[in-house]
């Protein structure tokens, strides 16, 4: 993987706090982490100081191998980023628990989060190479990355010679623009329209293939199920 990063004034701070928070969470290293994503030591110590804001290629990569939800590096909690492996094992925990669970004073219910998340609130995300990501879900939900995507003219996920590869299937829309789409030895060209489905665990890129911003609707199920798909 290219450390072709591109730096960001202050708008990538509160990422890189996140991203450091889980991986000391962990006892992960920054050089145990760049040796398992295969970058430099500094490339990682840069994003989480806020320096440079990843590609799409190293943010999948570094939330693969930490188990974080990319909601969760959107939201606004104050507990910070969530691991996948502690939101699937919550349930579980809860019902092997052997203690009878204390009686809590009655307060009023908290109403429900709305289903609907408006346009004008949509939580926005400026990622490395041009590539800017709109969080669609109103709620969080570690298991399915649901986004709306825009590739700037001559952007990528990728370098053309370093596609990426995760777990998990993928389903994208193209609404304006051209997207170019290459999955493993076949390359197509996506059109407003136009579709396209995909195992994410076939090497893939996605790119601008044309002289406007590429607009689309991509939506990535089951990418936690896997922590990286080497």
């Amino acid at each position: 993987m290219a450390d072709t990063e591109t730096s960001r004034d202050g708008a990538t701070s509160e990422l890189g706090t996140r991203l450091r928070g889980e991986r000391e969470r962990q006892s992960i290293g920054v050089r145990e982490l760049s040796r398992r994503l295969g970058v430099s030591a500094s490339m990682i110590s840069q994003i989480e100081r806020g320096r440079v804001m990843p590609s799409v290629n190293t943010l999948y990569s570094i939330t693969s191998a930490l188990g974080i939800s990319l909601d969760d590096l959107f939201g606004e909690a104050p507990g910070g980023v969530r691991s996948l492996a502690a939101v699937a094992g919550a349930g579980a925990a809860g019902e092997a628990s052997a203690e009878p669970a204390a009686e809590l004073p009655s307060a009023p219910l908290a109403p429900p989060a709305s289903p609907v998340q408006r346009g004008e609130d949509c939580q926005r995300l400026q990622l490395g190479s041009g590539v800017t990501w709109a969080l669609l879900t109103s709620s969080p939900r570690p298991d399915i990355d649901f986004l709306k995507t825009t590739y700037a003219v001559g952007s990528e996920s990728t370098p053309a010679d370093a596609l990426m590869r995760h777990a998990g299937h993928e389903y994208g829309t193209v609404l304006d623009g051209r997207l170019g789409v290459t999955v493993g030895f076949d390359t197509y060209e996506l059109e407003p329209g136009d579709s396209i489905s995909f195992e994410s665990s076939t090497p893939h890129r996605l790119y601008n293939a044309g002289d406007e911003p590429a607009v689309a609707i991509w939506v990535v199920v089951g990418r936690g199920g896997d922590p990286r798909a080497d």
